[in-house]
C-alpha cells in the first residue's frame, strides 16, 4: 500500500471541546502519567491511545481530558517520566496555549527512596526529594540524602 493510502486510513482521535491535550507521552508511560495525575479517579471524560505513530519517539501516547485544566505544579510532575511531553490548553476546540512540562525543584510523595533502609520504606512518611540533575534525571532524598537516579526512579 502506498504512503498516500496509508495517510488518508489513518484514523484520528475525536476533538474536545474545552480541556488539555498531553502529547508525546512514551507509549510505555501512559498509564505512570494517568497514574501521577489521578486521572483514574476523576469524573471528566478521558480519551487516550497508546502506541502511536511519532516521528521523534517512534512510539508514543496521548490523554485527552474534557473539560479539565491543571496547574503548571501538577503537570511538571510528569516530566520525570515524560520529559518531552506538551501540553495543549483546548477552548471551543481551538488550542489556546501550548505548555512545555519542565522538572520541578522538589518532589514531593510521588517517588519512592532508592535505598531500602529510608525511614520513608520502613514508616508511613511523605517523601521528598530535591531535583539534582535533570538529565539523567537525579533526585536526593530529603530524608536519608541517597540519590535516585534514571531507572532507579519508581513511583509510589
Amino acid at each position: 500500500m502506498s504512503d498516500d493510502k496509508k495517510k488518508k486510513l489513518k484514523l484520528k482521535v475525536s476533538a474536545i471541546k474545552e480541556g488539555t491535550v498531553i502529547d508525546h507521552i512514551p507509549a510505555q508511560n501512559l498509564f505512570k502519567v494517568i497514574s501521577i495525575l489521578g486521572l483514574d479517579k476523576i469524573e471528566h471524560q478521558i480519551t487516550f491511545g497508546t502506541n502511536l505513530e511519532s516521528e521523534r519517539l517512534g512510539s508514543k501516547a496521548i490523554i485527552k481530558v474534557t473539560d479539565k485544566f491543571f496547574e503548571d505544579d501538577e503537570i511538571n510532575k510528569i516530566a520525570l517520566i515524560a520529559p518531552h511531553a506538551k501540553l495543549n490548553i483546548i477552548r471551543d476546540y481551538e488550542v489556546v496555549e501550548k505548555k512545555v512540562v519542565e522538572i520541578p525543584k522538589e518532589i514531593i510523595g510521588i517517588v519512592k527512596c532508592f535505598n531500602p533502609k529510608c525511614i520513608t520504606n520502613n514508616e508511613t512518611i511523605t517523601t521528598r526529594f530535591k531535583v539534582v540533575d535533570s538529565s539523567p534525571i537525579a533526585l536526593r532524598c530529603s530524608y536519608c540524602e541517597k540519590h535516585t537516579v534514571g531507572e532507579q526512579i519508581k513511583m509510589v
